[in-house]
């Protein structure tokens, strides 16, 4: 398909809408001893203290373990979890030696009761054993940049050469919360699920107590070791403006976070991106012309006057052949905010353009398209 690019940026004739959040100064005497607070939709660091300082990070490890296990695939299909790779201390989801288990519910497993015996069943279940997992998670760290981190497992236990930074984690969140599936698990204050031998239904119930405490919080992921202290990652939505926070080491991160989101929110306002329309030629078909319009509009947070570092590239094709039908795929609406591309939006066909019988020759269509006969 001859693709055409055509990039417009975003100006103040778009809708830019300003919502009016409290006023909050930045954040004091926070408990952590690194954080970071970031926009979710741009990158942009809102606040930090520390966050390139290598620490445990506890459970917070299982974002990877689960963002890796949805990405492998077959999450229904059923199996018997390995009797070794059960055996670990610390939080859990109940499995026994025999349980049947999916993929899927080992990722409800470790985002909510944050289980180390999902996390170690995951591991095997993917890469035979628990270092190879671990190999894993450390390309996937590079792919995603994380350049400070090492796992050295899948479950956050504390151990030689396992550690990250509250910046690499906020990449890593920031990554795994694109995921949809990811996104959902980590948002639920609890979960029904049927695991075991026989299967049976049980219910797990989320650790994240920020869940219920913080207007708009949808995750993400608690933790805790002798080493690490208290860890956590948060993230919160409002009005389409998406946070993520981190904290390691932090006695009140409960507190820390809530002051930390509600400075992220003071500082953003939400801006509503919406794609342009396009008319594009179509040969062999009974219309001439064919309507192409964005699958939806996009919001993000930005800074009240940055809205001139949003542009939107699209990636269209110079003609199409019929048959179309409404709905169909016809290109993409990349937006990018300095330089770096945050979202794709579906161009998608706003009619149908069914096959002509019959047939005109391509010099009639040539014709007809540009007013020629």
């Amino acid at each position: 398909m001859n693709l055409k690019k055509i990039t417009a940026v975003i100006t103040a004739c778009f809708a830019v809408a300003f919502f009016n959040f409290s006023c909050h100064s930045e954040p004091e005497d926070l408990s952590a001893e690194s954080t970071i607070l970031i926009n979710a939709d741009t990158g942009e660091i809102l606040y930090r203290k520390n966050p390139y300082e290598e620490r445990a990070m506890a459970s917070t490890t299982k974002i990877m373990t689960t963002l890796i296990t949805l990405e492998e695939g077959q999450l229904d299909r059923r199996f018997v979890v390995d009797s070794m790779a059960i055996r670990v201390e610390g939080t859990s989801m109940g499995l026994q030696e025999g349980d049947i288990v999916t993929r899927r519910a080992l990722c409800y497993g470790m985002l909510l009761p944050s289980g180390n015996d999902a996390a170690n069943a995951a591991a095997v279940s993917i890469s035979g054993d628990i270092s190879a997992f671990a190999e894993k998670m450390n390309k996937k760290a590079l792919e995603i940049g994380m350049n400070n981190t090492s796992f050295a497992n899948p479950s956050g236990l504390d151990a030689d050469g396992h550690y990250s930074t509250a910046y690499d984690m906020a990449l890593l969140t920031r990554y795994a919360l694109k995921n949809e599936e990811f996104r959902n698990i980590c948002g639920l204050s609890s979960a029904s699920l049927e695991y075991g031998n026989p299967p049976y239904k049980r219910t797990l119930y989320n650790s994240n107590k920020l869940l219920n405490l913080y207007e708009g919080c949808i995750g993400v992921k608690t933790g805790f070791t002798d080493n690490a202290r208290r860890c956590l990652v948060s993230a919160a939505e409002r009005d389409g403006v998406t946070l993520i926070a981190v904290t390691l080491n932090a006695p009140d991160d409960w507190n820390d976070h809530e002051k930390l989101l509600d400075y992220g929110f003071s500082l953003l306002s939400p801006m509503e991106i919406t794609p342009e329309s396009f008319t594009l030629p179509v040969f062999g078909g009974k219309e001439t012309k064919i309507s192409v319009s964005p699958e939806k509009n996009e919001i993000i947070g930005i800074s009240p006057g940055s809205e001139q570092n949003v542009k939107i590239e699209y990636h269209i094709p110079a003609f199409l052949y019929a048959d179309i039908e409404k709905g169909d795929k016809i290109g993409t609406a990349k937006i990018y905010y300095n330089d770096e591309e945050i979202s794709a939006i579906p161009m998608i066909a706003s009619e149908d353009s069914f096959r002509e019988i019959p047939e005109k020759t391509f010099s009639e269509w040539i014709m007809d398209i540009f007013n020629l006969g």
